[in-house]
């Protein structure tokens, strides 16, 4: 039988059982020697330190201590950290630096959010936000009647970034009669074929499309992405949905341009978050508003922890991690 290798936890204790629930807490004792009953939320605890010498793995999760050059120094056999959630931008360079492997759940983490975004679309093609705002006002429904500015066929969704969730909400897009545009530097046009989409400059994105979603990183280059100016470019009914970042989105432009009611917007994210209790974004009727929920949550946790057993596995069989992180592009996600 082949030893386990020595682990350890790293993460908010709470998170453990619900990325990990029993069944995948086996399989993942399987193949690692750790004990649940040991969690760092601090690399120089007296229990965690004795153990950070003999550690080869450190499973981490939301809440995790940072990974730093001392770290690096008290565990000199660590080769490899999976992390069960999404960015890893919290490990030090040098852990790339010697070799340690990086792997992370970020692709398990898109699911939830490029399914949020997918019923955002529809919801926002039907003008299912509106009407429903028409219909609170009015107490009334009248069977049959037309509202002739609803429907998804034939739409024009605009995506910014192709990341990860930015490409599944393409797949999920790809059985609907959308007309799906794409902007992204780095995706050339025979890829953008292969993806089934059309390639746009970001201003002719936004001027194009009835829905445009956001899906791209928070970096200096792309603070107020979406600023007064390509605010007021948007079509007259078209919807703004953002499940990346809030940084990506002017917020005192989008509030304006609001507030004359000629687009809308469905907002799981904010600049600032959390938002301030007096917010005008709370009130105006022509915004979705939800706190930040797209990603994992409740039992898609567990998502998140099935991908990383299923990287231990690979890790315990000598085999190639499939979420591994290149350090190359780390500077350009989320």
């Amino acid at each position: 039988m082949t030893a386990r290798v020595p682990s350890l936890f790293a993460m908010s204790p709470e998170y453990l059982p619900r990325l990990f629930p029993e069944p995948l807490l086996r399989r993942l004792g399987a193949v690692l020697d750790i004990d649940p009953q040991l969690v760092a939320r601090d690399f120089t605890e007296p229990g965690v330190a004795a153990r950070l010498g003999d550690v080869e793995v450190i499973v981490s999760g939301w809440g995790a201590p940072a990974i730093d050059a001392a770290v690096l120094e008290a565990a000199p056999k660590l080769r490899a950290v999976l992390h069960a959630a999404g960015s890893v931008k919290w490990i030090d360079a040098a852990a790339h630096e010697r070799g340690v492997a990086v792997a992370s759940a970020v692709a398990a983490n898109a699911v939830p959010v490029a399914e949020y975004t997918l019923a955002a679309v529809l919801m926002a093609g039907k003008g299912l936000f509106g009407m429903r705002e028409r219909f609170r006002a009015e107490r009334g429904f009248v069977i049959g009647r037309d509202h002739a500015d609803a429907g998804n066929f034939g739409r024009t969704v605009g995506l910014i970034g192709a990341s990860r969730i930015g490409r599944r909400v393409i797949e999920l897009l790809r059985p609907f009669d959308f007309d799906v545009l794409l902007a992204d530097p780095y995706v050339r046009r025979d890829e953008a074929d292969r993806l089934g989409v059309r390639l746009a400059e970001v201003d002719d994105l936004v001027a194009e499309s009835d829905i445009v979603s956001l899906h791209a990183p928070d970096l200096p280059e792309t603070r107020h992405l979406i600023d007064a100016g390509r605010l007021a470019a948007m079509k007259d009914g078209a919807v703004l949905v953002n499940t990346a970042r809030g940084n990506l989105v002017d917020t005192d432009a989008l509030v304006a341009r609001l507030r004359t009611g000629r687009i809308s917007a469905v907002l799981d994210v904010t600049a600032p978050e959390p938002l301030p209790a007096d917010s005008p974004l709370f009130d105006l009727p022509n915004v979705f508003l939800t706190p930040h929920v797209a990603g994992s949550q409740g039992n898609e946790l567990a998502r998140m922890g099935l991908y990383i057993v299923e990287e231990a596995e690979r890790l315990a069989a000598g085999e190639p991690l499939l979420h591994a992180i290149d350090p190359a592009t780390l500077w350009k996600q989320a």
